[in-house]
């Protein structure tokens, strides 16, 4: 239990200067209710952070023992995006999911719930409210946000509220078919559960600056608007991953959602809380994934790696030498350009897919260097890149 003293209300105030002009009656009364006198000057609220703790023997997936445990954690997130003259009115305003982080009023949400557009014309919501399953309902100021990432940072004033701070966990070990929930407020509807298996790993998501984020977690716990910037957790409560898209044709969950894993999430809140804004390295490469068959119809000396198929023009790869490919042929009922180079590692690491290179890069800073092991012509040979800095929005063909 943490104790905050903060200034008693502008009643209070009021009320004490009144008193201090000679008036001894007068009493004001603070925030919470508490009666202030003209000897008082503070009113104490109390933050209460609760961490609770597997009981002992407790183990498997249990559903209700994790909707118990964790749901207290969860917040709905009220953005007022547009024009706010209308109370009451549906337009303008955002709902999303999001949970607490510690006990310093520190929420996460996905940066849809708190911003509206996308690329460069992206714009912070006027105003943002937080409401805890408690009933309390707070604003909130944005310490930052990271649209490549989809992921915003909120800070609140959490004095006088009870806090479940959830851990973020790992997604590095997750397994297809491990058991996980879902908590956050679909449609709306506050605290709602659901259950299900992690369906696939390494997936790749479009986010609001048209760049891949790398890693994404593929789950059918139900996920539908609504449970945006809600936690993804394990039988241990542990945040592997932040809700953020569905895939679908109806516009309602399908059995297809997609989670931030958890170590994009470390990667943005750190750099939120240090600077305000995230700092993302830039090659400026469009590339193909290799595979045996594909090796084989063009003759590749490798298996694996990512073949560069596009360069951007003055990039960071176009000012290192890297060639992109030339004539166009059909397989497999795709089109490949023949001929450009094939990254196989960054700084030694071997890249086991086109997708490695955008999560090998991801820890890189812009102006950093980085060697690349490159074959052209079959040969192997290393190209040393001074990494640029992402910009603001790609087209429809994500670079890393």
């Amino acid at each position: 239990m943490r104790r905050i003293l903060a200034t008693a209300s502008a009643v209070g105030l009021a009320a004490l200067a009144g008193a201090g002009c000679g008036d001894k009656s007068a009493i004001g009364a603070g925030d919470d209710g508490v009666s202030l006198g003209a000897a008082a000057r503070t009113v104490e609220r109390v933050t209460t952070v609760e961490v609770v703790r597997e009981p002992a023997g407790s183990s498997g997936f249990d559903p209700a023992r994790i909707y118990a445990r964790d749901a207290p954690g969860v917040v709905t997130v009220f953005s007022v995006l547009g024009d706010s003259s209308s109370p009451g009115g549906e337009d303008g305003r955002g709902v999303g999911s999001g949970f607490v982080l510690g006990d310093a009023g520190e929420v996460v949400t996905n940066a849809h719930v708190v911003t509206e557009g996308t690329g460069p014309s992206i714009k912070k919501a006027k105003e943002v409210y937080v409401a805890f399953a408690d009933g309390n309902e707070v604003a909130a100021g944005i310490v930052g946000f990271d649209p490549n990432a989809d992921l915003a940072l909120l800070r609140i004033d959490p004095a006088g509220l009870r806090l479940r701070p959830l851990a973020l966990g790992s997604a590095k070990d997750l397994r297809v078919g491990s058991p996980v929930a879902s908590i956050g407020s679909p449609f709306g509807e506050p605290q709602s559960l659901s259950v299900g298996v992690v369906s696939a790993i390494d997936r790749s998501i479009t986010s609001l600056t048209g760049f891949e984020i790398a890693g994404a977690i593929q789950t059918d716990a139900a996920i539908n608007r609504g449970n945006s910037g809600g936690p993804l957790v394990n039988a241990k409560g542990e945040v592997l991953g932040i809700n953020s898209q569905i895939r679908s044709d109806s516009g309602t969950g399908e059995g297809v959602g997609y989670a931030i894993p958890a170590e994009v999430v470390r990667r943005t809140l750190a750099a939120l809380r240090k600077d305000g804004r995230v700092d993302y390295a830039y090659l400026g490469v469009a590339t193909a994934r290799i595979y045996p068959q594909l090796a084989r119809r063009f003759k590749l000396p490798v298996t694996q790696g990512a073949w560069v198929q596009d360069v951007v023009d003055g990039g960071p790869a176009d000012k290192a030498g890297l060639q992109a490919g030339g004539d166009s042929k059909r397989f497999q009922a795709r089109t490949i350009k023949d001929g450009g180079d094939i990254i196989t590692a960054v700084d030694g690491k071997p890249l086991d897919s086109a997708a490695a290179l955008g999560v090998a890069l991801l820890p890189k800073r812009s102006g950093e260097e980085v060697v690349l092991r490159v074959y052209r012509d079959g040969r192997p040979r290393d190209v040393t890149v001074k990494l640029g800095e992402r910009p603001e929005q790609v087209g429809s063909d994500p670079l890393p």
